[in-house]
């Protein structure tokens, strides 16, 4: 039979300067999502879940234990298996240290020892989590973090807009063109119209670039979304990832019902009780639809190969 495995991980960072309030509330919810109306087992071979809450060092999630449970949960499968991310936290951005990303910087996410161990960045992300993932199994990804729209590093990605339109965006290129723009204006000569002009096309480049954050306050400031060098396209690994990114004024760490949550982890969450059998597509709109009244944030769908967006979702 086919077995299916979830992976479920909260970060408050209690006690430090960066605490949040709804991560591991996040967690909480979408364990009883899973168990109560997807019928996932909750055995502990089936279901791990770390949050900073814990006692036991072996479920606390600092950036060791959460790479051994990120190899965990895809290894070791079989084709039909269907295995579950979710991470609610904080995540942030590093300078790029191989100098491959035109941004310059690495998107991350951060463990709860992430000031001694580390960022763990989308570069490392992918290369745990989607490489290794064996053909024929499906990995469902909820990301509710800073910078996550190229979190894991999936080839194509959609967004939709404010009348429901979903389309394939590459934010990178756009957010270059307007720079380039921005810098081709100012040659041949300096004017007050042209640095204003130039200004405000570089704003709006950047406006791109930092797009993606969507909790407040991220550890590291960083331009994000990255071109990969990588020939991750042709992977066409069976990974579908629900994310959200806002804009800097915003924060989604939010409370809901007097229950501190993440705003992205609740709507999807809500969408997904509400309409069991809807389509990727559908519940990216429907997502957005219940976020767009009261948050910034626009969720999107990243994918590891080039499926039908039209089809019933399924985890």
């Amino acid at each position: 039979m086919p077995r299916r495995k979830a992976l479920l991980i909260g970060i408050n960072y209690t006690g430090s300067k960066y605490e949040l309030a709804g991560c591991v509330n996040d967690v909480e919810h979408v364990r009883r999502y899973l168990v109560n109306d997807k019928h996932f087992p909750h055995d502990p071979a089936s279901m791990v879940i770390l949050t900073d809450i814990q006692h036991d060092p072996r479920y606390r999630p600092t950036g060791q234990n959460m790479l051994a449970a990120f190899h965990w949960l895809v290894t070791n499968n079989n084709p039909g298996d269907s295995l579950f991310l979710h991470y609610s936290g904080h995540g942030g951005q590093v300078q790029d240290p191989d100098g491959d990303r035109e941004s310059g910087f690495d998107d991350t996410i951060c463990p709860v020892d992430f000031e001694q161990y580390g960022q763990i960045t989308s570069d490392t992300l992918h290369r745990v989590l989607v490489t290794p993932l064996a053909p024929g199994v499906r990995l469902t990804v909820i990301f509710d973090c800073c910078h996550s729209g190229t979190a894991i590093e999936l080839p194509f990605v959609y967004r939709s807009d404010a009348d429901g339109r979903v389309g394939l965006v590459d934010n990178v290129k756009q957010g270059l063109r307007l720079a380039q723009a921005a810098r081709s204006l100012i040659q041949g000569g300096f004017s007050m119209k042209k640095v204003d002009d130039a200004k405000q096309l570089l704003a709006g480049a950047q406006s791109f670039f930092h797009g993606l954050a969507h909790r407040s306050e991220p550890i590291s400031e960083g331009l994000g979304e990255e071109k990969f060098v990588e020939d991750w396209k042709t992977e066409g690994r069976d990974v579908w990832m629900f994310s959200g990114y806002r804009d800097d004024q915003t924060s989604a760490d939010t409370s809901i019902s007097n229950e501190p949550t993440g705003a992205m982890s609740w709507a999807f969450m809500k969408t997904m009780r509400e309409y069991p059998d809807q389509s990727y597509v559908q519940i990216l709109q429907r997502t957005r639809a219940l976020l767009s009244p009261k948050y910034s944030q626009i969720p999107q769908l990243s994918v590891g190969g080039q499926f039908d967006l039209n089809q019933p979702i399924a985890f």
